[in-house]
């Protein structure tokens, strides 16, 4: 039997393709209701806290080989709050970091984007496409983008930490026995159906975009070539060639139109033939010929593959895409639903398996106060302000990089400028300006950093109340933020050019305008 090609990139998983793989994890709470109110506030500080530092210490733990491979002058702090390691991997565009978080200890996976190269070469489409996935799928499987930055040049991506690498260095030293085959199959298929629940077809996958994590769980990555619902034609078919040749299915190979999620399947079918063989389906030198094989479904089974097995791969590869398994389908078969021994636990169910999708939170709402101007002063916490989308910040900033369309939140009138000063100073002088054009000024409990400014005189449509946040993007760059609550649209643009003149000194850059600096 043919040993399975080996691939000389693989030690670079996050470079080999010119695509991308954002919120934290819920705060933990214990919660006992037969506590006094007061003790049990108490009580539950004290937990957290035990907890935090638990987690702290475990993360320290797990990150500690990591990080003693990079000496302590080569270590940077960026956004004050991500620690810099060692390079893992470079690529034209961008390269990839060993980091960890300074507040959890959490080891991270950094990737460092040169925007201004990104957008030459065109690749910006598909790293909109990669981000605009990931808000949509948040499951175990599947790697976690956990926070997106940028400056005026770079984007930072933040990424999972996957310690285990890639499942094709481990298909690289033989075939895998058929119990473990059978649980990353289990949580492959689990990560794709997820990904078909949110309307999102991967269309690349393959062994190198298959990670594994220290505990031998799967996640898939790169999303680059991803297919959402709007990019299907009329016909509601994809018509876009995407993928590797010997892992696509034969209706994307014929350049026709295509269910993306049933050409997903196909390519599970592959990887399941390669996680039992060690080798490809469809192997051949000649392109050509390997199409021809793949068009007809034309393969053979190695002697040791069980009855189980087969007859599963057998319902995965099937050349009309209409006859194909399923994902509920493939749920019931006899060989997919069976505990692998490699998962053994008390519960011996398949549920215990696959895990069910980390909810996605819903944002919270940040109300203003209504305080009168006699107690507007602003509190003087050690908080920090909120980190703009760094997205929606390239993409007001930046010209020929749209990105608005991702983002769901419909903003009322406003606009928006940066500031190379600190966030209090922005502050500070927005309550100044404010004043001087006889605003009444109120500021959020929630966001000391966001201020409400109201006009003293009725206009056309009553009172001009106008929302102002500031956003922190990076440490020496703030996104201060105006929108329109209610009043007339017209007096809203006066506005904006009296409040100019007074701001002039700490502007960078207008929305839409060249930056000074």
């Amino acid at each position: 039997m043919e040993r399975f090609p080996t691939n000389p990139t693989s030690a670079n998983h996050f470079l080999t393709n010119p695509t991308i793989c954002a919120d934290p994890p819920p705060p933990i709470s214990i919660y006992s209701p037969l506590h006094h109110p007061i003790q049990h506030q108490a009580t539950q500080t004290l937990n957290n806290d035990l907890l935090f530092q638990k987690k702290r210490e475990k993360n320290m733990e797990d990150s500690s080989e990591d990080w003693r491979r990079t000496s302590a002058g080569h270590r940077r702090i960026i956004f004050g709050k991500y620690e810099m390691g060692r390079m893992l991997g470079q690529g034209t565009f961008a390269k990839v970091y060993y980091a960890r978080d300074s507040v959890t200890a959490e080891s991270v996976a950094v990737k460092v984007i040169k925007t201004e190269q990104v957008r030459k070469e065109g690749f910006m489409e598909q790293i909109t496409r990669e981000i605009a996935v990931m808000r949509l799928v948040r499951h175990p499987n599947v790697v976690q983008l956990k926070e997106v930055m940028a400056t005026k040049t770079k984007i930072f991506l933040v990424m999972e930490y996957v310690k285990g690498g890639e499942l094709f260095a481990k298909i690289e030293k033989g075939r895998l026995k058929e119990d473990l085959a059978r649980k990353y199959f289990q949580q492959l298929v689990s990560a794709i159906d997820y990904c078909h629940s949110r309307g999102v077809s991967h269309r690349d996958l393959k062994p190198e975009n298959l990670l594994l994590d220290e505990n031998e769980n799967l996640k898939v990555s790169d999303f680059g070539l991803s297919a959402l619902p709007e990019q299907l034609r009329n016909d509601g078919m994809l018509h876009t060639q995407c993928g590797t040749p010997a892992y696509v299915a034969p209706e994307v190979l014929r350049r026709k139109g295509y269910d993306g999620a049933k050409a997903d399947i196909w390519s599970c079918g592959v990887i399941l033939y390669v996680l039992l063989a060690g080798c490809l389906p469809f192997r051949e030198v000649n392109i050509m010929h390997m199409y021809k094989k793949i068009f007809k479904a034309e393969y053979e089974f190695p002697p040791w593959f069980s009855a189980g097995s087969r007859q599963l791969i057998s319902k995965l590869l099937v050349v009309d895409p209409s006859q194909r398994v399923t994902v509920p389908e493939i749920m019931h078969v006899p060989w997919f639903s069976k505990v692998s021994r490699t998962n053994h636990s008390s519960h011996d169910k398949l549920s215990s398996l696959i895990i069910a999708p980390i909810p996605i939170d819903e944002p919270e709402k940040d109300e203003t106060t209504g305080e009168s101007e006699k107690s507007m002063k602003r509190s003087k916490s050690n908080s920090s302000p909120r980190f703009y989308n760094a997205f929606e910040f390239i993409s007001s900033m930046s010209s020929g990089f749209d990105l608005s369309g991702m983002f769901e939140t419909h903003r009322k009138s406003g606009s928006l400028f940066t500031s190379k000063s600190r966030a209090s100073t922005v502050m500070d002088k927005l309550e100044s300006v404010a004043k001087k054009l006889n605003f009444k000024i109120w500021f959020s409990k929630q966001n000391e950093y966001k201020l409400k400014m109201q006009g003293i005189s009725e206009g056309r449509k009553g009172k001009l109340s106008v929302t102002v946040e500031v956003f922190e993007v990076a440490p020496e760059v703030a996104v201060v933020e105006f929108s329109k609550e209610s009043g007339d649209t017209l007096e809203y643009k006066k506005f904006e050019e009296d409040v100019r003149p007074g701001l002039q000194d700490i502007v960078w850059s207008w929305q839409g305008e060249d930056s000074n600096g």
